[in-house]
């Protein structure tokens, strides 16, 4: 029998009050909490739980994200497998499940809903209705991952709704996805069995999904940044709250997790219960997940800070055992294989050509949103020279592209986009939600061809091409989106890369995650997939060149 005891200041979140007790762990369960008068300046509370993650986002296999949550007191994750699905389909689910049992961090994976999330793109995969149910039924599957085919939700569309109605059959939640969808629509959306939505960028959307009887989870990642317009639900709504960090770089990793969100909305004047009840609590019993709250007879997943005001995570132990302490990760890193699919070719030049159908021609251009998924459409002039529509750096209109890697040399997509602000050079990454196609920006064909075949050359990850001749990648040999490398070296490596990034110019605060998003269909409003530009609010596809003014 293995037995310790910690005392400090408790913070018991179910009677909302703060006493001086002794916790007693047996065998990696609280067996005892007994009130003391004398105890040392320290707090204990439950872990941290991020409520919706894709751990693929990180470039790290489940292991080696664990090993930097930890330090800051994440006990546990909500994980959707969704991105290694797109790739490489239910061996890839399994691959994260395998290798998350190689640690004591908890996470609880769900079957991806949406592989491939529409059928506007070319995935690794797809998972039908009875493969979805097929893994419901697997119990390390905790949950329907979000459902991103909210137009399938709200027309009906059989494929979606048995997926739906397999896990309402296991009595598992669904997770939601629905940027931008209020009123009667959302409630629609809800009524189907959707739970909870980690999109909503506006207080008044969020206010609209908790009226249909959704949980809405505050997102804040490194690309997408909801904290400020939400936070205001942790006063208003704060029964219907979690936290989540959907898609984190490893460099933020590094620096901060749901900790952060916490320390924030402190920091606003939040009542300290509620803001550790949405970070610590609400993802335990919404999902029913096996995760410690500090109660006799639970797992002892807890932390210890100094105190509510600094919140510096001291200790973190996870089922009895002490997996970081003052800033450092005591876990150890894994040896772990590695699962792939990739076809494509190296490219020229030449095919990354596009030719202008008008001497003057009108073009709709994505336009990104920093600290947003959701991208506007605007229609710009295109800039033509010798007959081919090219990058309009001075105006920060450059050529964006996106090649398909499952097949050896299928045809490159073409477009346009704002706000990357290149002045030289290209970025490509085969992470590019959500079937993780190559995408790349860049200021010349030159420059576009040699990121990519750098990526095609790895079989997937990250590059930036300061020229032909000056190229940086960073492999990611995992389904082209993690690596099996320690992830302090990882965040190393990846903010190296991305400082190079930045030095063509760009302002972006993470221009790769920006990159990834930009075929994310699902999300309105203009996107580019390898089949071509997409209108994101008339579900279809359209063109880049509109016509003479």
């Amino acid at each position: 029998m293995n037995s310790f005891s910690i005392a400090g200041r408790y913070i018991d979140l179910f009677q909302r009050k703060i006493y001086p007790a002794e916790i007693t762990v047996t065998d990696g369960i609280i067996t005892a909490v007994t009130e003391k008068e004398n105890v040392p300046q320290q707090y204990i509370l439950p872990g941290f739980v991020d409520a919706h993650v894709h751990i693929e986002s990180s470039m790290l296999i489940p292991t080696a994200f664990a090993r930097l949550a930890v330090v800051h007191g994440t006990v546990a994750t909500i994980s959707d497998p969704h991105e290694i699905a797109n790739v490489c389909g239910v061996p890839g689910v399994q691959y994260m499940i395998d290798n998350s049992k190689q640690t004591p961090f908890k996470i609880f994976f769900g079957a991806p809903s949406c592989v491939p999330a529409t059928f506007f793109e070319t995935a690794g995969a797809h998972l039908d209705a009875p493969t979805v149910a097929e893994l419901l039924q697997h119990p390390d599957i905790w949950y329907l991952t979000e459902m991103m085919n909210y137009p399938g939700v709200l027309f009906k569309d059989a494929e979606v709704l048995a997926k739906i109605d397999a896990a309402k059959k296991v009595n598992k939640p669904v997770d939601g996805h629905a940027p931008g969808l209020r009123g009667e629509q959302a409630h629609a959306y809800a009524a189907a069995g959707i739970t909870t939505d980690h999109e909503c960028f506006t207080l008044e959307e969020a206010l609209d999904k908790i009226e249909a009887g959704m949980q809405i989870l505050i997102r804040e990642g490194s690309a997408a940044k909801n904290f400020e317009a939400l936070a205001p639900l942790l006063h208003s709504h704060p029964g219907k709250v979690m936290f989540c960090s959907d898609d984190k770089h490893p460099d933020d990793l590094v620096l901060h997790h749901i900790n952060a969100l916490v320390k924030r909305s402190l920091a606003k004047g939040y009542d300290l219960f509620d803001v550790l009840n949405a970070a610590c609590v609400h993802p335990v019993l919404h999902y029913k997940i096996p995760v410690g709250l500090l109660r006799v007879g639970d797992p002892a997943d807890f932390i210890v800070i100094n105190n509510p005001a600094h919140f510096d995570v001291l200790q973190t132990y996870i089922g009895g055992k002490l997996v970081a302490e003052k800033g450092r990760s005591l876990l150890p890193l894994q040896a772990a294989e590695t699962i792939n699919n990739f076809k494509a070719l190296p490219k020229k030049p030449i095919q990354f050509e596009l030719r202008a159908k008008n001497n003057r021609p009108k073009i709709r251009v994505i336009d990104a949103v920093e600290g947003q998924l959701v991208t506007n459409e605007l229609h710009m002039d295109g800039k033509v020279e010798n007959g081919l529509l090219v990058s309009d750096v001075s105006n920060d209109v450059l050529k964006i592209a996106v090649v398909n890697r499952y097949e050896a040399d299928a045809p490159i997509a073409i477009a346009f986009i704002k706000n990357f602000g290149l002045k030289h050079g290209a970025l490509a990454s085969t992470v590019g939600h959500d079937c993780h196609n190559i995408i790349a920006v860049g200021v010349d064909d030159a420059s576009l061809c040699a990121a990519v075949n750098a990526l095609i050359e790895n079989k997937g990850g990250i590059a930036v091409a300061e020229n032909v001749n000056e190229i940086s990648s960073m492999p990611l040999p995992v389904a082209g989106l993690m690596t099996t490398g320690d992830g302090y070296e990882v965040a190393a490596q990846y903010a190296a890369i991305d400082e190079k990034a930045k030095l063509l110019g760009t302002k972006l605060h993470a221009p790769f995650m920006t990159l990834s998003f930009m075929a994310l269909l699902v999300i309105p409003s203009l996107k580019l997939s390898d089949k071509g530009l997409f209108d994101g609010g008339k579900f279809e596809f359209t063109d880049v060149e509109m016509g003479l003014l």
